[in-house]
């Protein structure tokens, strides 16, 4: 089974505001590879799906952050992750079950080098 990862958005990803490390590319390795994308941001559903279609990246949700439980109900995964630069993320992500990677960190770093490969 593929892997399952979240974005948060600000902060996170280089389209937010405000811009994160994380880059579009990077999220269509991903994709390519076979992961589940999406995002869950606090950000309404509607600005979400407009930053993926500007982009041109067909995500497989998006939700708000507080429902990252649901996202979990929708899809059969080997690994839950959701990828954010707050304690909002990781207090939701550790809720809905999700393995929660800080952006920018060491354990960001060794997990996307991993995914990369």
């Amino acid at each position: 089974m593929p892997d399952l990862i979240s974005f948060d958005i600000d902060g996170t990803l280089e389209v937010g505001e405000p811009r994160g490390s994380i880059t579009i590319d990077f999220v269509r390795i991903a994709q390519r590879k076979g992961c589940i994308i999406g995002s869950c941001s606090d950000r309404p559903i509607s600005y979400q799906r407009r930053i993926w279609q500007q982009h041109e990246i067909a995500v497989d949700f998006t939700a708000l952050k507080q429902n990252l439980d649901d996202v979990k109900t929708r899809f059969k995964a080997d690994a839950y992750i959701h990828i954010g630069d707050t304690d909002v993320d990781e207090f939701f992500a550790g809720k809905a079950g999700f393995h929660f990677i800080k952006v920018d960190t060491q354990a960001w770093h060794a997990w996307s080098q991993r995914l990369l490969k």
